[in-house]
Order: C-alpha cells, then structure tokens, then sequence
C-alpha cells in the first residue's frame, strides 16, 4: 500500500481502532518512514485540527467503551536515584532508563497514527526534551497537537499527598505546568490530575487542584474496604468537594478510582519487564492464543463495567517504567483491538480504543449523569487488613525537616529576587539563581520524596540536591541584601544553626546578624547564636544597645554545648533588620549557668512563666504536668511524656511488620522511654528553660521566652537503640483531662481543618484492624483536641503522623528506627545511620510548639503561629566591614518591601520572578469560614495592589489560576450534577487593582508588569 492510500485509510478512521477484519487479512504495516513523511502523516491524522477533548477518538454510544489508556509511572526517585532512573543506570536494582522509554514511545506513535500515549513527570521529561534535535521536537509538538501524547496531572513530580506543604505542592505543580505551556502553549495543558500512587488523598491537594483548572482528578489507592464498598454501589467515581469555605463549585472535582491500581489487567501485560504470553493470532501456530484472550477480555470488561456507572470503562495499561521497548505492548494492544472489536459482527457489544484520562473524563462528562457527593478525604490507606500506609507519615524524619526548612529558604530566596530585581541575579557575590532550588524542591515533593519511603542512598542524593540548590540561592541573597541595603559584606549563611554550630559567631569578635522576615507582617523573633564564653554588646538598626545574655547549656548527646547568645529581634513585614554584635575586650563573662533542681525537691514542683502562661513540673518525675493560659484564666491539667512502640515482626493475625510505608505496633499501650527525668533549670531575663533527660538517647528542653503565648518543647531523640532486637516507633505524647469523646482535628497540607474520629470513617463501614494504626493522620502543620470550651493544640516543625486515641490525649510521633522491610518494594529496613554515615544510628532535633487557648479564641493565634513557624526568618552573619554598594547608596540597616502591613487573615503566599519585568504574585486568606467566631478574620478582605510594595512598581495586572498557566478570564471546567443539589452561579468581577477582594480560604493568582523604583532601592 501506498502513502497516499495508506493515509486515506488512516482518514477512513482505519488502524487498530476501527472494527474490521481479524489482523491476519490486514494489509502489512508499511516500514517506518524517514521524518518528513511522519510529519505529513500526522498533519492528516483524525482530529489534527485541535487539540483538547476535540482530538478524542470517536465512542460506540450504544455499547460498552473501554478505554485503554497507555501510560508508564516513572518516579522521579525510589530505588535508584533521579539520574539513575532517567539514565539507566544500576540495573541490577531495578531495571528502568527513562530515556529510552520516551525515546521509544515517540517512534512507536510516529510507526501508528491511532496509537496513544500518557505522560505525567516533568522532571523527567522536560531533561529528555532538552536532548532532543529539531526535528523531534517539532514532531512531538504535532503528538501534543492531535491529542496522542497527553499530559496527566503536569507537575515536576506526581507529589505526595500526606507529608507535603500546601505551599511547595502549588510550587512545583506551577513548574511542570510553566514547563509545558512555554514548549507546547495551550495545547500540552493537562485536563486531568493523575495520582495514581500516592499513598492516600488529602482534600486539599483535591481543592488545589480544581483551583488550577483541572477538570477531573483520577487515582489508584483507596482504602481496601472503601474500594470494595464503592464497587458495591457504583461510587467508583464521584464529585469530590474539597472546601468547606470556597462556594461550589469552586473546589469541585471529579474524582474515579481506577479499577486495577494503575497496572494492567491480570495477564495482559506485554512489557519486557513482564512475562505474560503475547498475543498470537496466527490460528497456524501451536501458540495461537487469540480466541482465549478474546474470551477473557470481553469477560473481564463485562465485569469490571458493573462497577461503573456509564457505559465506559477505563483499563491502565502500563506500570512502573514501562514500555522501555515500547513496540511490545502497542503490537500486543493493536492485536488486542483488533480481535476484539471484530467480534462485533458476532452480536458483541464492546468497544475497544486507544484513549487517555482526559478522553475517557470527556466520555463521563457527556453522559449527563447526577453525582454523589464526598466531603472529606482519603486516609488512612490500608491495602489489606493489618496493612495501614500510616508510618510514612513519620519516616525519616532529618528529611522531612530538611525539606520543610528548604520551603522557607526557597521563598525567601523567591522574594529577595523578585523584589531586587535584576541585581539578584547577578551581583558583586557573583551570579545568583533560584531555579536550581526551585527544581530540587520539586523533585523532594515527589511521592518517595518527602514521604520518606525511597532506599537510603536515594534519601542521600535528595538531601544532597538540596545541599547543592542552597548554594546559588545564598548566592542571590547576598547580592540581594546588598543592594537592598546599600552595603556588601561578606555574608555567611550558618546552615547548622539548629545544631549551633556556626563558625563566625563563635570564632568573630565583631559580627552583623541580617535577620529577613518573609511574612506580611512584622515579627519578633528570639535569635540564638553559639558564641564563645564572653561579654557582647548588641545594637539594633538605629544603634540602640539591646538586652542580650550568654546562656551555658547543659550537654547534650554526650557533647558539650556551646554556649549561646540570644537577642530579641523586630524585623519589619517583608524586610530586614540589621543588628550588630560585638565582644566586650577586658571583661569576665556573665553567663548564666543551669540550675540544680535538687534544692527544690521538698516542694515537689517548678514552674516557667511570663505574662501570657505559666507551665509546671512535677520534680518526682520531671515531667509537665500543668499549662495555665494567664491571659484567659485557663488551667488545664497536661502531662507530656516519651513512649515507644515496639514494631511488630508479624504475628498470627498478620505477617505484616512495621516499615517506612507501614505503621504496624506490636501492642496497643507503648512503653514509656523513662518514668522519671532528670532536669535542670536555667532561668535568665530572656529565657526560661527546663532541660529534660529520659534516657541517654531522648532528651528535651522546654522553653518560655518573655512575650511568647506558647510552650516550645525542643526534643532530641536518638540514636534509637535496637541492641534488644525491637525496632522502635518514638512518640511525644500530652494527656490531658479533656472530654473530647473521641474526637481530634488535624491539618490538611497545611491549610483546611478537618475532624477525625477514632475506629470511624465519615462515608463507609470500618471493620478496624488496627486500633493504633488505624487511627494515625498526617499532621502537617497542627493537631489540636478540644471539649468545645478549651483547646490544646500542637504545631509541628515537619510533617509527622498524629492520633488521638484515647480522650484527652493527643501524640505525634518524632522518629522510626524499624529493622525489617515492610514488603512494599524497598527491600531495606528503615535503619538510618549518623551524620555521613557514622554511627550506630540517627538522632533527630524538632521542635513542637504547643498552646492552650478557648475554643473560640484559638483559630486566630494558633493559625497565625502556624504560618510564623512555616515561614521563619531567616537569620544571615557577616564578618564587621563593609564597604558601600556602589558609590553613591547610603547603609540602610532596616528595610520593609511593603508600604503597609498585609491584614492578618492575608498571607503572601508567593512573590517570585517570572520572566523579563513579570513577577509572579499570590495573595492568601488563610482563615475559613467560621474559623473566627470571636473576631472578624473569617470576613472578606480587600487590598489595593497598585502601591503595595516599595521597590516595585506595579504596572499591568494579569489574574489566572493558581498554577498560573490559564489567564482566569479564560478558564472554564467541565460541570458535573451533583446530589447535593443546583450550583450557584458565579458571576465574573472585572478586575480592580486597587480592590482585590479574597473571600475566606481563597488563593488568588496574578502576573504583575513591573518596574523596579530605584527610590525605594537605593534608600
């Protein structure tokens, strides 16, 4: 057959999805042609013209549809490394090379034009695109264009649901999304949201994602009971609302749940990974195999179509970094629907096609069905009784922290440059750049990322792309904060801080601390500092001498503490203040010393207060047992403790055993580390502390300083001792007397509220198997309990698991040291050692902070702190000197980006660069509807943009989603009916620079013109 004939067939709707003959009569496929010819035969393809839901192939309205959907799931890190994947290499771990998977899917839709194919991992992809030569590109360009190459979900990475920050998954979907709509524009925009393997499903990430435009979300784990319920009823897809405070349908998604996880049907896989026979339809050969499989499959759509309610169904066929050799599975899947759809003239009512996500949503769209509706989420994430996926919550916990703190280093680094402007980029420190930081904190919210649940080398390497994307950012900021304040110095970024380790500050006689505020308000901020065993001075910005101590710490992890110097700090909304410090020569240190707490024993307690709360110690036990709120007259009797679980080996129940995915105890009641600790007690004008030892691997300190409404309890546990063949599941657990009848509340990403019950699930029948486990929740953020009147909550400093399970008590667990693989394909225990590999094992820092408030009163302070603890300042030395920025600027020690104060119910939740004289800015109210019962933070709020900063001027204002790839104006979503009843309309407003409204919860999105006022640079 000719070209000529051979494309008209193709424009007849011939090829593999079209019913005809069976596959012996075909003409013969004709030989993969150079180029050019390609290009010709794409241009000729159905539905060449558009690209959307109007290249989707054409259904069978009166039979079963079954949409075969061709996809690899390509972590972006698990076994092996980023680079090890996409190269190649280590095979003997797990056999994948990303490249040469999309280098064989592009010639494998280029050899058929009926074929189709989905794509999800922009890490991935956009590294193979670069490697490309013209001619590629232009001819995947032409896939996009038809429809055949989709994109699903878009983002850098397919992110975690449970351990990650509202703010970083916005960050890198906004990558993916920005990478595709500058190499493909409208064309490459995903319709649909693919997560089909993370390991349970937050509402938020739901509601971010029908903020970005998406049209309908598809997944693959669901709870084995749920799912099975679901089959029952037909709720395999549904309309997931996914605010309590955005109007519908706003954050309404439709929501399916894919029939077989992700993977092919069983013994339909024809990848070189797998070993299932192939398809032969040769009735000659002793093999042939057609009939059978034809039987099977009509047998296996009959039945899985009684699960769904439309006349399509979907099938994945497609796993982990599959179709290397991509040929293998499309001849296999031709075949397939061949055979298949030439049974049609035998009376069968199935229709076989090649398809995508978004076709198949198109297809549930139009059947104009009424939906059910779901309300809250999906976790826990059980796979089988026993089998809960709640310890991933809390795995590798040094990571966890690790990446939280790089989201706050990320923003500041995002805001310095946006408002610098071209002189952050590069600058007397050299050539400064975000970018680097911006991709490795994208691939660390990839799904074995954060989550904790990747092998152990391939934990080294996140943290080590981390460690190197530091380094261009503090780059930036040093040229920034130079121009900023008309001064270069020679900054030092101490990234041991949190261990108190900084070269400078404790070898410098003379020093300047820039501490940058990244909140839209002003804060006051305790800064400690190791020092050496002297007298300082220290002024701020307007060369006042400010109080300041050198406090001698007790040891710790059998090392012995440098002492530290502390100052409070007022730093400006989005700025910097500038202190200076300096060693008084000729003087004996006045350092305060610990206190024994012997002396006291005879009246049995101690306490730590200032003028907001008071806490108190039992000296029996050393442990605190009291918090009073002075401000509300509350008392609220609270012991907080250390206790461990044993994990469970398997037993007769189950051979289930605890790992990095699963939280599996051996016994419902943990131990306590210790029942007694030994404290000591140091008490100066700036700080109030009581240094607690359990044990000689979990200490803690808890600490009060003047001003401050909450306890901050800084816990150090590890190395876990395993000598007596128990791996150890570590808990900080409060008990208190709280009637809470079963309830508990926990944060979603970060944002969003949402209660929890213990042994219940709000929308299907628990059979509990698992009284501990099956009760944990991701707490990203904060947990709180709460009889109605008075409130305890907890905000964490990383992602942890949480629970409530029994009244009054509330418990996060800090660290994991398990010494058996769970079975869920790591195949190596979660056994971390020390730093660089050192030791018998690793030991962990964190901070919990924890407040007590009414009800009533504790939505404002406690979600205002949350965000505080998120977006810390961040703290930059210098050595003494400096020298001018440039000839003519003055010094400025004190520096505020915003012309006014942002409201408190406002959050800047981005400012970063864009492009050549854009930035990209979002605005946030962070409270929900309610959320403030007693004041006026849940009300609307409107701002005027036009001169809200002082280093740049506002000149054009652009609104879009929030991944920023659809002007607003623009964008539509498919409607689905619901049983909950008519949507209200939403009417478009025009735009208003000068009043921008945001309604409870809502996150608004602009692309600003700007120009950088050399006025409010220059001073």
């Amino acid at each position: 057959m000719g070209a000529d004939a051979w494309a008209e067939r193709v424009r007849a709707g011939g090829g593999p999805g079209a019913a005809g003959p069976p596959t012996s009569s075909r003409p013969p496929r004709p030989p993969l042609r150079p180029l050019p010819f390609l290009l010709l035969l794409l241009l000729e393809a159905p539905g060449a013209r558009a690209a959307g839901y109007e290249t989707c192939p054409k259904v069978q309205p009166d039979m079963l549809n079954v949409h075969l959907l061709a996809h690899t799931h390509d972590d972006v890190g698990w076994l092996k490394t980023v680079d090890q994947y996409f190269y190649g290499i280590e095979n003997d771990i797990q056999h994948a090379g990303v490249q040469y998977i999309l280098d064989s899917v592009i010639s494998a839709l280029l050899a058929e034009p009926t074929r189709r194919f989905v794509y999800v991992e922009m890490a991935f992809f956009s590294r193979w695109w670069l490697q490309q030569t013209n001619a590629t590109q232009e001819a995947v360009r032409d896939l996009v264009r038809q429809g055949r190459l989709e994109f699903a979900n878009g983002g850098w990475v397919m992110n975690d649901e449970a351990t990650t920050h509202y703010g970083a998954i916005v960050d890198q979907m906004t990558l993916g999304l920005h990478f595709l709509k500058n190499t493909f524009g409208s064309d490459g925009r995903p319709r649909v949201a693919w997560h089909i393997d993370p390991f349970g499903h937050s509402r938020e990430q739901a509601s971010l994602f029908a903020q970005m435009g998406f049209d309908g979300l598809f997944f693959g784990r669901l709870d084995y009971q749920d799912k099975k319920e679901r089959k029952e009823t037909r709720e395999m897809e549904q309309v997931w609302r996914a605010s309590a405070s955005l109007p519908p349908p706003a954050t309404d998604l439709f929501t399916g749940v894919l029939p077989n996880m992700y993977n092919p049907p069983a013994d339909l896989c024809w990848d070189s990974l797998c070993s299932d026979k192939p398809v032969v339809d040769d009735p000659r050969s002793p093999e042939y195999n057609a009939d059978k499989l034809v039987d099977y499959f009509l047998q296996l759509a009959a039945t899985q179509g009684q699960y769904y309610r439309t006349k399509h169904i979907v099938m994945t066929m497609g796993s982990d970094f599959q179709y290397e050799n991509a040929n293998m599975w499309f001849k296999n899947l031709d075949k397939l629907i061949q055979l298949v759809n030439a049974q049609q003239a035998n009376g069968s009512r199935v229709h076989v096609l090649y398809s995508t996500p978004a076709c198949y949503l198109w297809e549930l769209n139009k059947a104009n069905l009424t939906w059910s509706v779901k309300e809250d989420d999906f976790f826990p994430y059980a796979d089988g009784p026993h089998k809960f996926w709640t310890g991933y919550f809390s795995s590798r916990p040094a990571l966890k922290r690790y990446e939280r703190r790089s989201h706050n280093f990320l923003q500041v680094c995002n805001q310095l440059e946006a408002l610098a402007g071209p002189a952050a980029s590069k600058g007397p420190y050299g050539s400064g750049d975000s970018v680097p930081l911006r991709e490795a904190m994208a691939v660390l919210q990839h799904h074995d990322a954060v989550s904790g649940t990747s092998k152990q080398h391939v934990a080294d390497d996140y943290a080590r792309q981390l460690a190197a994307a530091w380094g261009p950012c503090e780059v930036l900021l040093s040229n920034a904060l130079a121009r900023l304040s008309g001064s270069k110095k020679k900054f030092t970024f101490c990234r041991g801080l949190n261990i108190s380790v900084c070269r400078l500050s404790q070898t410098a006689k003379r020093f300047d601390v820039t501490i940058y505020n990244p909140l839209g308000r002003k804060v006051r901020w305790m800064v400690r500092l190791p020092v050496t065993k002297s007298v300082y001075v220290v002024k701020d910005p307007n060369g006042i001498t400010v109080p300041n101590e050198v406090v001698i710490l007790p040891s710790s992890q059998s090392q012995e503490q440098p002492p530290e110097l502390l100052f409070s700090a007022s730093v400006p909304a989005l700025g910097f203040s500038i202190y200076s410090v300096a060693q008084v020569p000729g003087q004996s240190p006045q350092v305060s010393t610990p206190q024994s707490t012997e002396s006291r024993a005879q009246t049995r307690v101690l306490t730590i207060e200032n003028k907001h709360i008071r806490a108190t110690f039992d000296l029996n036990t050393g442990f605190l047992v009291q918090i009073e709120n002075l401000d509300q007259n509350l008392l609220l009797p609270v012991r907080q403790a250390f206790f461990w679980y044993n994990a469970s080996t398997g037993n007769k129940q189950s051979s289930q055993v605890s790992g990095a995915y699963i939280f599996r105890p051996n016994q419902q009641n943990p131990l306590p580390v210790s029942r007694w600790a030994q404290i000591r007690l140091v008490k100066t004008a700036l700080v109030q502390e009581v240094h607690q030892n359990f044990s000689a691997w979990c200490s803690q300190v808890i600490r009060l300083y003047p001003g401050q409404k909450h306890l901050e309890l800084e816990w150090t546990v590890g190395p876990i001792p395993v000598v007596d063949g128990w791996g150890k599941e570590i808990i900080s657990r409060f008990d208190t007397t709280l009637h809470t009848a079963g309830r508990f509340y926990t944060d979603s990403n970060g944002r969003e509220i949402l209660e929890r019950r213990r042994n219940y699930r709000p929308t299907w029948n628990l059979t509990q198997t698992e009284p501990v486990a099956g009760n944990y929740y991701p707490v990203n953020t904060r947990i709180y309990i709460t009889d109605g009147n008075m409130q305890l909550t907890v905000l964490t400093d990383r992602s942890q698991g949480g629970s409530s399970l029994r009244d009054g008590s509330l418990e996060l667990m800090v660290h994991r040291r398990l010494l058996l693989d769970d079975g869920r394909g790591v195949g190596e225990p979660l056994e971390e050692a020390g730093p660089e590999g050192a030791g018998p094992g690793l030991w962990v820092r964190g901070r919990h902070l924890v407040l007590l408030d009414t009800a009533r009163a504790a939505a404002a302070g406690h979600r205002l702190q949350a965000e505080k603890e998120v977006l810390a300042p961040q703290v930059v030395l210098a050595a003494g000197g400096s020298a001018p920025y440039h000839r003519k600027a003055a010094e400025r020690k004190q520096f505020s980006a915003l012309r006014r104060e942002l409201p408190p119910a406002v959050h800047l939740l981005t400012l970063a660069r864009w492009g050549p004289g854009t930035l990209l800015l979002r605005l946030e109210h962070q409270f929900a509807v309610g959320e403030d019962p007693g004041g006026n933070l849940s009300s609307p709020v409107t701002l005027d943009l036009r001169d809200l900063f002082s280093t740049v001027s506002i000149t054009a204002l652009r609104e879009t989603t929030l991944a920023a790839n659809q002007l607003r104006k623009d964008a539509a979503r498919l409607q689905w009916d619901t049983d909950a009843g008519p949507k209200p309309q939403t009417v478009p407003v025009p735009l208003d620079p000068a009043a921008v409204t945001l309604q409870p919860m809502e996150i608004r999105t602009f692309l600003a013109s700007v120009q950088w006022e050399e006025k409010g640079l220059s001073g």
